[in-house]
């Protein structure tokens, strides 16, 4: 029997951290799960669920509304905000459950309260009743996430001014919004905001929104996002909040100071690691700034320590944590696995869905790479013209030799079907196998099949491409 009191200890309950403490019991290790919050993390109470139980609330909501166009008769159509959130909080709760029965299922013990490592085989928990516990342990995984990042703008602490979390804790709707950040996550409140009928203004610094979509995809994003009244100002700076019942935002736009107003300011503009306050400093660990040096077995530079997730500063995705904590959790174990960060899909939930994996045609570009091209227009796809849904493209990127090298999508059922295309990737696969693999009809994914067919300049559903 270990010399201390797990096997492993998990610092961090989310997406990374309860994924790695259920991994570490699978393997037969004693495992202590500490977690000062919710389990689930950012991802399940502040971040990926909440935000897509309210969008897909407001989807459900802009469907209702325009279901005369099936033949269904729906007046007066309203929605009610506190339900919306209500939902959004009875699914959340189930799933924070949900994870505490996995937990408990395999054995893990979890312990509440807030750890700072004490040195590399010992830490202090202090739990709500302000109580403390020491946990000993032979290994231990970083898993301490990440959150909103809060840039020093003059004026940024003012009233109704606010993050993704406190937007997510709000029982009634804002009538207006500006948002600042044109990245996913302020894209997606952006949808969310104005599918509701509220006006919306992103502020983005960068020349695009929505960094990592090709420029097809972003442009095609931008139309629904303008039919949706959402203003989209690019190339432009920040200078200073001025918070209140309403809100203006000063920015610079071309060398002259323009200004914003809303009854609400969402600063999205990225996330901070969560390392702070934890003993890392004091311990000796390795860092980038706030983020934790990692080898590609998810190492730090004491022997005994791994870290996963978000502080990592590798790819802020709940995915890529979990993936991380499963190899942490099995070199914890003696194992020797290693992290491959080369095939990982992004996700935007916009409506209709952005998903994409690889090497963007912009990038390729960029890049020098020589590549070919297979597209497919959303439009001439069965069960998206049935669901109402004629925008969006579906595109696969190869290099000279036939192997798919990325992929990007923007239709119905985008994220749910962007993992074939990881996949192929994953294995090294090509575009003929693609087309030549036989796709269900009638379903979006066919799309993916028809622009296969596109790259092989045989699709039998689209006009064909002027030589």
């Amino acid at each position: 029997m270990s010399q201390y009191d797990y096997d492993i200890a998990v610092l961090g309950g989310g997406p990374g951290g309860y994924v790695a403490a259920i991994r570490g019991a699978q393997l037969g290790k004693k495992v202590a799960l500490i977690e000062a919050r919710e389990l689930g993390g950012t991802c399940l109470n502040r971040g990926c669920i909440p935000t897509k139980a309210l969008l897909h609330g407001a989807e459900v909501y802009e469907q209702t509304v325009g279901a005369g166009a099936f033949g269904i008769n729906a007046e007066n159509v309203s929605f009610d905000y506190s339900g919306m959130a209500a939902y959004k909080n009875a699914t959340v709760e189930k799933l924070v459950s949900g994870i505490g029965s996995l937990e408990k299922a395999h054995g893990v013990t979890v312990i509440k309260g807030f750890g700072r490592l004490t040195d590399n085989h010992n830490i202090d928990v202090v739990q709500p009743s302000d109580e403390h516990v020491s946990v000993s342990f032979d290994k231990l995984i970083l898993a301490t996430g990440s959150s909103p990042a809060r840039p020093p703008i003059e004026g940024i602490d003012g009233k109704n001014i606010v993050t993704s979390d406190d937007i997510l804790a709000m029982t009634e709707l804002p009538e207006s919004f500006v948002i600042i950040g044109g990245g996913v996550i302020g894209i997606e409140f952006a949808t969310l905001f104005a599918t509701l009928g509220k006006p919306v203004t992103v502020i983005e610094m960068m020349p695009s929104i929505l960094p990592g979509a090709d420029a097809d995809v972003v442009r095609t994003c931008l139309r629904v996002l303008k039919k949706k009244k959402v203003v989209i100002v690019n190339n432009a700076k920040v200078t200073k909040l001025e918070g209140g019942d309403t809100v203006t935002v000063n920015y610079e736009l071309n060398g002259n100071v323009k200004t914003a107003s809303g009854a609400c300011c969402v600063v999205s503009v990225g996330r901070r690691a969560e390392t702070r306050g934890i003993g890392l400093e004091e311990l000796g660990i390795e860092m980038n700034r706030a983020f934790v040096n990692i080898d590609d077995h998810c190492r730090t530079n004491i022997e005994n320590i791994y870290a996963i997730g978000d502080i990592t500063g590798k790819i802020q995705l709940a995915h890529v944590a979990s993936a991380q904590g499963l190899v942490a959790a099995a070199n914890a174990a003696g194992h020797d696995e290693t992290m491959d960060y080369s095939v990982v899909p992004s996700c935007i939930y916009t409506s209709p869905e952005i998903a994409f994996v690889g090497v963007s045609e912009d990038k390729a570009k960029a890049m020098g790479i020589e590549y070919k091209v297979g597209t497919f227009n959303v439009a001439g796809n069965g069960r998206a013209m049935v669901m109402g849904e004629n925008l969006g493209i579906v595109k696969l990127i190869s290099d000279m030799d036939d192997k798919l090298i990325g992929a990007q999508l923007m239709c119905p059922r985008a994220t749910d079907m962007i993992a074939e295309l990881a996949a192929v990737m994953k294995l090294g696969g090509t575009v003929k196998d693609i087309a030549d693999t036989i796709h269900p009809h009638p379903t979006v994914s066919e799309s993916v099949m028809e622009a296969a067919h596109d790259w092989e300049g045989l699709c039998c559903h689209s006009i064909p491409k002027r030589k």
